[in-house]
Parts: structure tokens; C-alpha cells; sequence
């Protein structure tokens, strides 16, 4: 008989697809508080295999947070977005990281609102809220540009494998979370006729069938993951009327994937800025490790395991 091995389970909200709204939660550590508490006291928060009160979580920590607190079961030179991007016309994409993520999906606000209400006064001895979007479905999976978003996802069935750090590896079933902001400005991305929107997305509006001639500073050209790595896109759409835009929430297994697209559409590998950024700008920027659910799970205290 061959022998089993044990696989570490994944928080299963990253791949919960089709919740309508959502929460982002950032939080800063509480000057005394230990790293440890912070820990525990997010491990205990549910128990960690089931979803609690009908909505997804997903939890993340800055990278060196988590590392003193679990060497063992952090992956190697992960570390928190400590510095911006800059291009070198001056187009910036800046670094605003926290202790801490909390991502909270559903199907309805009531809920979601609900479990962030009772996640953040859990946490109160702990971390300060410092920074909330509510993000929710457009048309279901277009962004604000009325374009298609996460059409080179890869299939759930493949996704895990994809985003996942793998078996064997400090951290094995975990992944790198990439959390930002981004401010659109629609009166300018409107004012464009649909094939000029198609040329700076690099994809067919109605269909999104990759251009043939797409150009370079093409936002598909620019994020092409077949040459910068894959990673599993969970976008939503956040804002009022007066000021929306996107919630870029992207998993990978490596980090460089996700800074590499960043540094790819600032045109910093080539010199070529990503069209899209002529319309949208990104006001946050973080890195945060998401753990397994068995390694956060052996964080809870011992009345909660």
C-alpha cells in the first residue's frame, strides 16, 4: 500500500466564486500587542473549516508578521509591499501595508456587514481598523470598464495548483495575496469609442477574445500571464457613484508573479506603461500571506482547537 500523505487544506474562500458582496478589512497591530495574540486571537475568530454565518473568510497577515510567528510555515522571501512602484514618468502605484486582511463575502450585505461587525470587536484588543471597502457584483463578471474580468483564470479545478504554494514547501497551501485599490476615472475611460477601449484592454469588449494585434501597452499585453506567471484574480467593484473603481485581489504561489505585473505595468521591464493606467490609479497596495487552514488552525487557542 502506498503511504498517505497529508495535504494541507486551503482557505476555501479564495475559490468561493459567485458571492455578491464584500468586505476588505486592513488592520494595524495595536502598540504592546505580540504578534502571537494577533494570531491566535484571528485563528479563533471560527472554526476554520466551515464558513461562518453564511459567508466566506479569508484571512492574511503581513508576511513578517506571520514569519515571527510561524517560521516553520512561512515560504521564503515573502515580504510586505514596503515600497512603491514608481514608472518613470512619475505614475505611481503606492505601498500602504498592514498587520492584517480580512476578506468577508456573501451573498447579501446584511450578512457580510453582520460578520465584519462581529470579526472587528473580536479583534479589538488586538488590531485598529484602518481601512474598509465595501466592494460588490457588476453584471456579475464585468469590472467598471464594462469589460470581462478574469478571463485567463485558471479553472477551479486547476486554480489550486496554480496559486497554491505546493506540498513540501514552508507555507504548503497557503498563498501570496496582492490587496490594491484602484480609483478609476470614468469620465475619461467613457469618453473613448469601443475600439479604442479594446486597444487599451488588449481584448474585445463584448466577448473578450484577445486581439490579434494587440498592442504592447495593452493591459493584456502588459499582465500577459503566460509571461510573467500565473496568479487567480478575484476583482470586485467598489465605490459610490462620485468616486469607484476596482478591488484588485490577486493569489499566487510566488510573490514575483504579482510584482512583476506590477512592475510590467508601470513599464518599468520595458519601458512600456500599461494603457490602462491612463484611466485608473491605484491608491493602495499591500502584500499579505494567506495561510492554511491547518497552519491557522494550529494558531487557535487550545479551547478553540
Amino acid at each position: 500500500m502506498s503511504e498517505e500523505i497529508d495535504v494541507a487544506l486551503p482557505q476555501t474562500g479564495i475559490f468561493a466564486l459567485g458571492n455578491l458582496s464584500h468586505s476588505y478589512l486592513e488592520f494595524d497591530l495595536l502598540a504592546g500587542v505580540e504578534p502571537t495574540a494577533l494570531v491566535t486571537a484571528v485563528a479563533s475568530l471560527t472554526e476554520p473549516r466551515t464558513t461562518m454565518g453564511g459567508v466566506n473568510l479569508v484571512t492574511g497577515f503581513r508576511p513578517e508578521l506571520w514569519s515571527m510567528v510561524a517560521p516553520s510555515s512561512a515560504p521564503a522571501d515573502v515580504i510586505g509591499f514596503t515600497s512603491p512602484v514608481v514608472a518613470a514618468d512619475g505614475y505611481t502605484m503606492p505601498a500602504t501595508q498592514h498587520d492584517l486582511a480580512l476578506w468577508i463575502a456573501g451573498g447579501a450585505y446584511d450578512v457580510v456587514f453582520d460578520a465584519a461587525i462581529g470579526m472587528i470587536a473580536a479583534l479589538s484588543q488586538t488590531v485598529e481598523l484602518v481601512d474598509e471597502t465595501v466592494g460588490w457584483s457588476y453584471h456579475r463578471d464585468l469590472d467598471l470598464t464594462g469589460f470581462i474580468d478574469g478571463t485567463k483564470n485558471p479553472s477551479l479545478s486547476v486554480a489550486p495548483k496554480t496559486v497554491l504554494i505546493p506540498e513540501g514547501a514552508p507555507g504548503a497551501g497557503g498563498s501570496v495575496l496582492l490587496l490594491q485599490k484602484w480609483i478609476h476615472d470614468g469620465a475619461a475611460w467613457t469618453s473613448l469609442d469601443t475600439k479604442r477601449q479594446e486597444q487599451a484592454i488588449g481584448r474585445t469588449k463584448v466577448d473578450s477574445v484577445e486581439l490579434v494585434d494587440r498592442p504592447e501597452t495593452s493591459h493584456v499585453a502588459r499582465t500577459d500571464q503566460d509571461d510573467f506567471g500565473h496568479m487567480f484574480r478575484r476583482n470586485t467593484a467598489f465605490g459610490s457613484v462620485r468616486e469607484h473603481g476596482t478591488m484588485f485581489v490577486g493569489f499566487s504561489a510566488e510573490q514575483r508573479n504579482l510584482a512583476v505585473m506590477l512592475e510590467s505595468m508601470a513599464g518599468l521591464t520595458n519601458g512600456l506603461r500599461d494603457e490602462l493606467t491612463r484611466y485608473t490609479r491605484a491608491v493602495t497596495g499591500a502584500y499579505y500571506f494567506v495561510p492554511s487552514l491547518d497552519d491557522l488552525e494550529a494558531c487557535a487557542s487550545p479551547s478553540d482547537s
